[in-house]
């Protein structure tokens, strides 16, 4: 039992073994103006009386809104499958499984994740997740300077810009050189990509569907940087995957992206989900960790991790990557979620996604003042052109219960008046109506 101190005389004992005589001795280190008078706390609750204060709280979120919005994270149906399998003890509590006798359960579920992902993005061996999206790009950045040994990127402007902003944050104090090419009407702009790309670039990075939502097939530009020596980058949306032409069918030589929309919910930020493949001949230059399928001494199938690259294994100062937090939990809902749907249903998933698009597109295109981009197919995702600016629009939509899109002028100066709107196979066509009769009241 570990000992309480419950009286002065106890508590003076407790001061004097450690040779100070008072509670402020302790923190005599931390300069005056840096601590706290007091933590004003309020009178103590009992549980049931703490739980109706907290959902009475809780209520002031406005987290019923019917959301709209996208840029990277969107709001799709999760099956209550997915829950119940990765609320089991056995996956809930595991962390690394770095003894593989007492971790083929953990290790098999990993395997069949980057079988999936292998199969969604067309190449030959992906690793065992990384943290997210962003940081997914960012290593892939950096697996490109290892394998060409060149110090040149070239980033097109329809690539998340928070996914860019964070290359530029974690690459800030190396020499690497970062070139953006501007969009030509929201999609890639194969002249000037053509013109940029030289002997000096290790890669391109693009994204489809690009930020503004716009489909494309990437092909030409990969066979252009190929035969200048350089990789290609690309950044995907997995469910799009179900519908549209796989990077890997492109020549993608790496393809990243945000798991997200696999079974994982809209959690202010995270845990989320970054996954990552590439082909067989850089898989040593893959960060992380992978899981590999072998046979143990008396032939029975096992499951083992393979080719670590972590720092604190034989790789030391050659390591390629400190990712070692246990995404795997993540990856195991990512993995249920595959597998639940399968491959026909989640194309039907991405045909819905889809379809519901082109409906909302019909319906807020017909909003006098409000112009529909047209200048590229697109997926789920699209721009409207409003008569006003779109950050005040959104905040007024919020009021009447919509998230309503995401304000390209955050990151894009001069789209001030542009809106980004999603729509997943969870929105209604009564919720789109709703939606459309909201935007252009506020208009």
């Amino acid at each position: 039992m570990p000992f309480i101190a419950n009286t002065d005389e106890q508590r003076r004992a407790m001061l004097a073994t450690v040779g100070v005589s008072s509670l402020d001795d302790l923190f005599a280190d931390i300069p005056p103006a840096y601590r706290l008078a007091g933590l004003n706390l309020p009178e103590g609750l009992s549980e049931s009386e703490a739980y109706d204060r907290l959902h009475e709280l809780s209520r002031r979120n406005a987290v019923q809104l019917v959301c709209f919005l996208g840029g990277g994270f969107y709001d799709h149906f999760i099956p209550a499958a997915v829950d119940a399998i990765a609320s089991r003890s056995e996956f809930y509590t595991a962390y690394t499984p770095y003894q593989p006798e007492a971790s083929q359960g953990t290790l098999q579920a990993i395997f069949e994740y980057q079988s999936a992902i292998c199969r969604l993005t067309g190449l030959e061996v992906a690793n065992a997740s990384l943290y997210d999206g962003g940081t997914a790009l960012y290593e892939a950045a950096m697996m490109a300077l290892r394998i060409t040994g060149r110090n040149k990127i070239l980033l097109d402007s329809g690539v998340n810009p928070i996914y860019r902003n964070m290359l530029h944050g974690y690459t800030r104090n190396l020499s690497i050189e970062f070139s953006e090419i501007e969009t030509a009407h929201g999609q890639s702009d194969r002249a000037r990509i053509a013109a940029a790309l030289d002997t000096e670039t290790a890669a391109i990075i693009l994204q489809n569907p690009n930020f503004f939502g716009a489909v494309d097939d990437f092909s030409d530009i990969v066979e252009l940087a190929h035969a200048r020596g350089c990789l290609a980058l690309v950044s995907a949306y997995p469910i799009a995957l179900g519908l549209l032409k796989c990077p890997g069918r492109m020549g993608a030589d790496i393809v990243t992206g945000e798991g997200q929309s696999l079974g994982l919910p809209l959690s202010f930020g995270g845990p989320y989900l970054g996954f990552m493949a590439t082909r067989r001949q850089h898989v040593r230059r893959m960060p992380g960790r992978l899981v590999g399928l072998t046979e143990d001494r008396l032939g029975r199938r096992s499951f083992v991790l393979a080719l670590q690259a972590r720092e604190q294994h034989i790789r030391r100062e050659k390591a390629t990557s400190n990712i070692c937090t246990n995404e795997a939990l993540c990856a195991l809902r990512a993995v249920t979620y595959l597998a639940l749907l399968g491959k026909q249903g989640l194309a039907e998933v991405a045909a819905l996604c889809a379809r519901k698009a082109e409906y909302a597109k019909t319906r807020l295109g017909a909003i006098p003042g409000v112009a529909v981009k047209k200048s590229a197919p697109t997926f789920n995702e699209f721009t409207l052109e409003l008569p006003r600016d779109a950050g005040e629009v959104v905040s007024r939509l919020i009021d009447k219960g919509f998230a309503a899109g995401f304000p390209l002028g955050r990151y894009y100066r001069g789209m001030e008046n542009y809106l980004l709107v999603a729509v997943t196979e969870k929105r209604t066509r009564e919720e789109i109506g709703r939606f459309a009769e909201a935007l252009e009241s506020v208009l």
